[in-house]
Parts: structure tokens; sequence; C-alpha cells
């Protein structure tokens, strides 16, 4: 179990010094995710970029996740699932375009752009707090395989064996500090893990670029 965030991403750095000098790009998923790579970035002297995707819920549980929004506004998901509990197409479109204002209302609020990351020729090391079902760190391998990066790495404290065993098929390296089994919430493995708001996610975007 980790203390919290902070110490989360204090062993994480230390699991990533090798790429210390090496061409990356450290790309964190908002909100709890900024909180995990600020050790990473000052232990491998890099900024902090935002990647921001959402998950896609159902509404009438908005934790069973049928997909997710990648940062240019397309779209991975989970077809069995939709078919399962009977969405049409128009309303899985609906939801896309729904969360995708939320996708450019974040990534805006965070950088004052709509832009995405420049990754071309560089090591992708994507950062969260922790991964469950694995659907929003899914849309961004799926964007980040379109954008050119030289390797993709994943980077969290805490995921699901079976969903980290997947992951390692779609990208270099994966990192993952704890896979418990069985596996119930990302926040069962913090002694602390209250919701990261805006103003600190703003206060270490900040304090990064100043380094």
């Amino acid at each position: 179990m980790f203390k919290d965030r902070m110490a989360a991403g204090q062993i994480l750095a230390k699991k990533l010094d090798y790429l210390r000098g090496h061409p990356i790009c450290i790309l964190a998923v908002p909100r709890g995710g900024i909180v995990i790579a600020e050790p990473i970035a000052h232990q491998l002297d890099s900024d902090i970029q935002v990647l921001v995707t959402r998950k896609i819920g159902h509404p009438a549980n908005s934790e069973v996740a049928i997909g997710a929004v990648m940062p240019d506004g397309s779209a991975v998901w989970d077809r069995q699932m939709i078919e399962r509990l009977g969405v049409s197409k128009q309303e899985f479109d609906m939801w896309v375009a729904e969360e995708y204002l939320e996708v450019q209302r974040r990534q805006v609020l965070y950088t004052g752009s709509t832009q995405p990351p420049d990754v071309t020729g560089k090591t992708a090391i994507v950062v969260d707090d922790g991964i469950a079902t694995g659907y929003t760190i899914r849309a961004a391998i799926q964007w980040l395989k379109h954008a050119k990066p030289l390797k993709i790495i994943i980077a969290v404290p805490v995921a699901p064996s079976d969903v980290v065993a997947e992951l390692a098929r779609e990208v270099d390296d994966v990192i993952c500090l704890l896979q418990p089994e069985p596996f119930w919430a990302v926040g069962m493995h913090y002694e602390e893990f209250s919701q990261t708001t805006d103003e600190e996610v703003a206060e270490i975007l900040y304090s990064n670029k100043k380094r």
C-alpha cells in the first residue's frame, strides 16, 4: 500500500531513472496522474505534458465502462458490452461527442491549448495513479501509436494483473508496482486517496515549468 500519490510517484521515478538523458515525453493522465508524474519529472529532469482521455460510462451506471475518448476525439469501445447493454450507435456517438467536449475543456484548462502533446521520436511515458478497466490507458495507447513516438511505456503504481498482461502486448514496457488479486479499486491501495483538484494540477504544472 502507498502512503499517497506522491509517495507512489517517487518509487516509480526510481524505476524510470534509466531514461534520464534520453529523449522522453512524460504524459500524465489528469488529474491523479499529474501528482504521480511530478517526482518522475523531477527525477528525469523533464517537463510534464498532459494527456487527456475520458472514460465513457453507461448513463445508468457510470462505473460500467463501455469505452473511452482519445485526445483527437476518436474512441475505443467494448463491442460485447455495448451489445449486451443494447446501446445504439447513435447513443454511443452522442456520448463520445459529450466526452470529447470535456477532453478539450480540460486540455485548454491545463495547457492553454486544444492540441495534444508532440511525442514524435521520443519515448512516451504514460503516467496515471492506477488502472482499473484500462479503457482510458488504451485510448491513450491507440492515439499514441498514430503519433509516432520512439517507444511507449506505461508507468502506474497499481493495476490488475490481467490488464497489465494485456497492455504489455500493446506497448514496449509496463512498469506496475502492485498487481493485487483480486483487484477491487485503485483507491484501496493508498492510505490517502482524496480527489485531486484542478487547482492542485495547475500548481504542479506551473512549478514543473519553472524548474
